[in-house]
């Protein structure tokens, strides 16, 4: 079927899919792998996706964090504004806009198992149409920004600064449909190390932009905020071009009116994908909002401030976990390998890091650790196409648990913050005992039929 691979040709394309279960012995053959060897080579996979992607991540966060730290140097109504912008405004269409774009982890890893590559390309295709579409629709936030963030109780000075950040944040935030497919298209053919290269680039490049327009050039709020969207474009820009030509000659074969078919069922697994990791994104910067609300607001705001932003660096760790997680639970599925698929699922779950941080409350470091579970559990989620599963876990255990224990014990216990944290915490503790449960039901052979039905259609209606 024109440029899908099958067969010993696809299986030359595909070096990591292949079980790392122990094998039954062929002829021939003296000894067959033992357990350990099959989770070191397992751990090794999983690696090969997880480490480029775990910097990846790093170097865009650290975009922000740079452009955040030169803006103080302006003034502290600038870097009040400008973290605002991103804090707020930014992590609300970005944790939602990731998540949508998940869903290309599930699809494109899926079909990459099973030799389908002419598939990924029209996946990608069908994503840059409804995650451009749908940033569209979100930038009434940017737009009505000022009475936004004047409702939630910010001062009037504030508000104005950030709302003016806002508008010029909206070339960073139409970046997004583009940066988190990509990212995912390559992904899911195990061709981390050039989304590595990518981003360590555009970091290197916007710590020379920022340098000289805001440092010694002075350009004031608005080019501060234009310094994010030029690098994030500029790395947009590397992957698409490493896309188009020549990067992956199987997966991308030129534009196809196929991206224009089944939108509304890509629409559907996006939007849960995007709904799971927004409530995900935002649940712990809504102690920001909270504690404005309460006793000793200033101190409450400056601890939490701290502590999120910590939370942010540490989050990108586990985030790369997730991806990992989902493209090889993908992977094995699509292959028709349900062992190796819950195989995948144990080992990456065993993989799993904590950077424990100096002089921080446990309550922090339980949350890290929490933080290094869950993501698995979502990647495990992604991998099998169950993203609304995991959103309506997160409704039910973060705003129906988590916040309102959080208020309740932020009024009732002598530390404020200590009390919001300790019950916004339960609700993910609560969400990561469910997503176990749920995980350990998985029927993977069942998983595995359903992966290879619908690659099948999708491969027949494509021909």
């Amino acid at each position: 079927m024109g440029n899908i691979l099958q067969g010993p040709e696809a299986e030359a394309e595909h070096p990591f899919i292949e079980s790392t279960l122990p094998q039954p012995q062929k002829h021939g053959s003296t000894t067959a792998p033992s357990l350990f060897q099959s989770a070191c080579s397992e751990s090794k996979n999983h690696w090969h996706i997880a480490a480029p992607s775990i910097f990846t991540r790093l170097a865009m966060f650290s975009i922000t964090v740079v452009t955040q730290s030169f803006a103080g140097h302006l003034s502290d109504l600038d870097l009040a504004a400008i973290s605002i912008g991103c804090t707020l405004l930014i992590s609300i269409t970005f944790g939602f806009l990731l998540g949508m774009a998940s869903a290309l982890e599930t699809l494109c890893g899926q079909a990459y198992g099973a030799g389908h590559h002419r598939m990924l390309g029209i996946y990608l295709q069908r994503s840059w149409l409804v995650l451009f579409l749908s940033s569209l629709f979100m930038l009434p936030i940017f737009v009505f920004a000022t009475p936004l963030l004047r409702l939630i109780g910010l001062p009037v000075a504030v508000a104005e600064r950030a709302g003016l950040v806002a508008i010029w944040l909206i070339p960073f935030h139409l970046s997004f449909p583009f940066q988190f497919t990509l990212q995912r298209f390559l992904q899911c053919q195990l061709k981390t190390g050039i989304i590595a290269w990518i981003s360590g680039g555009a970091l290197a490049v916007h710590v020379l932009v920022s340098w000289v327009f805001v440092e010694k050039m002075r350009i004031g709020i608005v080019g501060t905020a234009l310094t994010i969207a030029f690098s994030w474009w500029l790395s947009v820009f590397g992957l698409l071009l490493y896309t188009l030509f020549g990067g992956c000659p199987h997966s991308w074969t030129g534009f196809s009116a196929q991206a224009f078919v089944g939108l509304w069922d890509f629409f559907k697994l996006s939007f849960a994908s995007g709904l799971m990791v927004a409530l995900e994104n935002f649940y712990y910067r809504l102690l920001l909002i909270v504690s404005g609300y309460m006793h000793n607001t200033e101190i409450a705001i400056d601890a939490l401030s701290v502590c999120v932003t910590i939370y942010g660096w540490e989050s990108m760790i586990p985030l790369a976990f997730l991806a990992a997680t989902g493209v090889r639970v993908a992977n094995e599925l699509g292959a028709g390998n349900a062992k190796g698929a819950k195989f995948a699922t144990v080992v990456s779950v065993s993989s799993s890091v904590i950077q424990m941080v100096n002089e921080l409350a446990i309550l922090l470091a339980f949350t890290i650790l929490l933080n290094c579970i869950q993501p698995i559990l979502s990647g495990v989620a992604v991998g099998c196409g169950r993203q609304a599963v995991v959103t309506y876990t997160n409704i039910g255990s973060y705003y129906l648990v988590g916040i309102p224990l959080g208020v309740l014990l932020g009024w009732l216990l002598p530390s404020g913050i200590v009390g919001m944290w300790t019950g916004m915490m339960c609700g993910t503790v609560v969400q990561t005992v469910i997503l176990t449960i749920v995980t350990m039901r998985y029927d993977w052979e069942q998983e595995a039929r359903k992966a290879q039905i619908v690659i099948k259609e999708e491969a027949t209606s494509n021909r």
